[in-house]
């Protein structure tokens, strides 16, 4: 039988971004790309992101995290998997564990995510805020494909079939992951599902990109559609969402804090300036819990 064989698991969201928490806690049991495609065909378990927790390395940590992507690919953040994994770790009765609160007495986490330590604490229920670290703005950290001195506006043009309205000029930011933010004035009026794979594999963009379609409606509302890399069209994408506030904020186009719509919903981002520390802030949903069969899992390694 498979190491990952009738694993419990949760199916979650947040703001409609399809997330699944395996907790592998306590076992040797690995997720690699070959099972992390096997569960996303499951559909009992499908996702955006699978989010996996290890027992922690670090004694200031809850746990270490692992991210995958749909494709199977591996990557070193998501915001709303985390508020899912934050959740799941402080509320759900089999994968929580006891915990005292911080100075106002609200529940606490810190994760390790890629090497990075990222606190989580729950504001309501259902509602965390998750520290989502500095932004990267170097073209060389983002990481881009040749030097841009400003990556507030980078060199860029694409003209999609059948529009007469040039998409060009992106903003690039790095939040753990890179993106591309482009401004519109109308993010309905693209076939995102068809452009969004070219311009996430274009030549400028060596690590591929998430790609952003985001409208500006006021010094403190951004919104915005995500092409997510390894993922797809997805109802809200909150590496996404920082990344649009940093670099509109870097534009001058808003405030450091701002509420930004997705197809999901609404997440409130800020970007503190005492430290440079992006948080994010939104909700989570549990959908239900389900065991993976081992069937999933028919000519992999055991």
């Amino acid at each position: 039988m498979h190491a990952l064989a009738h694993r419990r698991f949760l199916k979650m969201n947040g703001l409609g971004n399809e997330i699944t928490v395996l907790d592998l806690r306590g076992s040797d049991a690995i997720v690699d790309a070959y099972s992390a495609r096997a569960i996303a065909a499951f559909p009992r378990a499908r996702f955006d992101q699978l989010m996996v927790l290890h027992d922690p390395e670090k004694p200031e940590t809850d746990a270490r995290v692992r991210i995958f992507n749909a494709d199977g690919s591996e990557v070193g953040a998501c915001g709303n998997g985390t508020r899912c994994v934050a959740w799941a770790m402080t509320s759900d009765p089999v994968m929580a564990r006891p915990r005292s609160g911080d100075a106002n007495g609200k529940n606490r986490l810190v994760l390790d995510i890629a090497s990075r330590l990222v606190g989580c604490t729950q504001e309501s229920d259902l509602s965390f805020t998750i520290d989502m670290g500095a932004p990267k703005l170097r073209w060389d950290e983002i990481p881009l494909a040749k030097p841009f001195e400003d990556t507030t506006t980078i060199d860029m043009a694409i003209r999609p079939p059948g529009s007469p309205v040039l998409l060009e000029s992106p903003s690039a930011v790095s939040m753990g992951n890179p993106h591309a933010i482009f401004w519109v004035e109308d993010e309905t009026a693209y076939d995102l599902a068809t452009l969004g794979p070219q311009l996430e594999h274009h030549a400028l963009f060596p690590e591929r990109a998430n790609i952003s379609l985001a409208r500006i409606a006021g010094r403190d509302h951004i919104v915005l559609r995500v092409w997510e890399r390894g993922a797809g069209l997805t109802q809200a994408c909150g590496t996404a969402a920082c990344a649009a506030l940093v670099a509109a904020v870097r534009k001058e186009f808003t405030e450091h804090k701002a509420r930004v719509s997705l197809p999901g919903g609404d997440l409130v981002i800020e970007w503190r300036k005492k430290d440079n520390t992006v948080l994010m802030t939104g909700p989570v949903e549990l959908e239900w819990e389900d065991n993976l069969p081992d069937s999933l899992f028919t000519g992999a390694e055991r």
